[in-house]
């Protein structure tokens, strides 16, 4: 007896047609035909059916903010943080709340269920604190949300922003965050990453530094971050996100720096969307694309995964809580367009990502938890290039949230990214 069977759909692994049983919230069964009662069923019809999809990197607590206090007229990150910061003194814990409520509300309807948000530490109030770890509280039963505490005006750099961020894990916020490129100087953001792998190891936390987000290919707080992993003992538990000076370094440089982040077993978390909008705005032509070294970084063995980041905010005035469009979007700028390519970038947004988060029982396999979505695609190619709709949202074995088809009028067959008579695709012209 199931709780619930998913029949005929197509898996991530390029199977298709099978049966998917689950009970108590967990996978107990994948076969061809699966023979058994259920309370429920659900016909995929020859969709895909995958894992909910993970964000690995996020800012709730500016997300759906845009035009407060005003736009960022020069698209800079740097005017971001300066909105950030005249928004921040002002912001009510309430309005904090809301607008992430409506966020994970977005976020459930594109089926991505596995969130991690970094928290600014940098107003010693800490209501940004306050608010996002009621919101976990609030969400938990249809959203995983992992907290940061991310000091965005730099651990050293601002005002009591040790204490602050110290006061921030004593809450309860789990993952130790920090910003080195925007302390005042380089070794202030060598000492302020030495500073915080020590609190993590004391404390037995995990790591997750905003590095080198600049066009600067001089920086190398990444080594750095590497370093201070080996040394306290961090493998496997610190990721380094965004890494878009990589994008500038030197290639012998980089052919020195990249087994270095590899023996120290670091999370490669570039956010396409926003990495693509904010750098190379210094540049005229050729511009540089800001998006850090995906492929060199993959092929090394290096686990990468691909963050949303923001949604709406003082740095990105777009976005819609879709991961399918994060990955659209690498796809482009690291122009891994091959189909094998593409699995790398789909398991970017879901097993990589997984796996950045520590996440336990995530995936497609027996005895996995039953966080599932549904899509209007055949198969992991066809999702990557349309985006289709969420069909059925399903978290820990109950449909959570469902979505109608939309109707198609092209069918191409025999093409590996075919879409099918139900795909989300309707042609302007044929």
């Amino acid at each position: 007896m199931f709780d619930l069977i998913i029949s005929n759909a197509n898996l991530t692994s390029g199977q298709s047609g099978f049966d998917v049983g689950i009970s108590s919230g967990k996978i107990t069964a994948i076969e061809k035909r699966l023979e058994g009662e259920s309370g429920n069923e659900i016909d995929a019809s020859g969709r895909l059916l995958s894992p909910a999809f993970c964000d690995p990197h996020f800012h709730m607590d500016a997300t759906l903010s845009l035009g407060k206090p005003r736009m960022n007229v020069s698209g800079t990150l740097l005017e971001g943080i300066t909105l950030w910061g005249e928004l921040r003194p002002i912001v009510t814990k309430e309005e904090l709340v809301d607008r992430a409520l409506r966020y994970c509300d977005l976020a459930v309807s594109q089926g991505l269920l596995f969130i991690r948000s970094h928290v600014d530490t940098s107003d010693p109030r800490l209501v940004t604190a306050e608010a996002m770890l009621e919101v976990r509280e609030k969400v938990a039963p249809y959203i995983d949300l992992q907290l940061v505490a991310f000091p965005q005006d730099g651990y050293l750099r601002a005002p009591d922003g040790v204490a602050a961020l110290n006061r921030a894990l004593d809450m309860g916020i789990e993952i130790v965050g920090g910003i080195p490129h925007f302390e005042r100087t380089m070794e202030d953001g060598r000492a302020s990453l030495e500073a915080l792998c020590r609190i993590a190891a004391d404390r037995g936390l995990c790591v997750d530094i905003h590095c080198d987000e600049t066009d600067d290919p001089m920086s190398r707080h990444i080594e750095t971050l590497a370093a201070q992993t080996i040394r306290f003992g961090l493998e496997g538990q610190v990721a380094g996100s965004h890494l878009t000076s990589m994008h500038s370094m030197d290639n012998y440089y980089v052919s020195k720096l990249i087994p270095l982040m590899a023996e120290a077993k670091i999370n490669v978390i570039p956010n396409p969307l926003i990495n693509m909008m904010l750098q190379g705005r210094h540049d005229t032509y050729p511009k540089r694309r800001g998006l850090t070294r995906v492929r060199e970084l993959m092929d090394a063995g290096l686990n990468v995964s691909f963050g949303q980041d923001c949604t709406m905010d003082p740095w990105y005035s777009m976005g819609s809580a879709d991961m399918l469009e994060v990955a659209h979007m690498g796809i482009h700028a690291t122009q891994m367009g091959s189909i094998e390519d593409k699995k790398k970038i789909f398991d970017a947004i879901t097993l990589n990502s997984a796996r950045t988060m520590g996440l336990e029982k995530y995936g497609l396999n027996v005895g996995c938890n039953a966080d599932l979505v549904i899509l209007q695609a055949s198969d992991v190619i066809e999702a990557l290039r349309l985006k289709p709709t969420r069909l059925f949202v399903i978290k820990g074995g109950k449909v959570i949230s469902q979505t109608p088809p939309r109707i198609s009028s092209l069918s191409i067959e025999g093409r590996p990214d075919s879409v099918d008579s139900g795909s989300d695709f309707v042609p302007e012209t044929l």
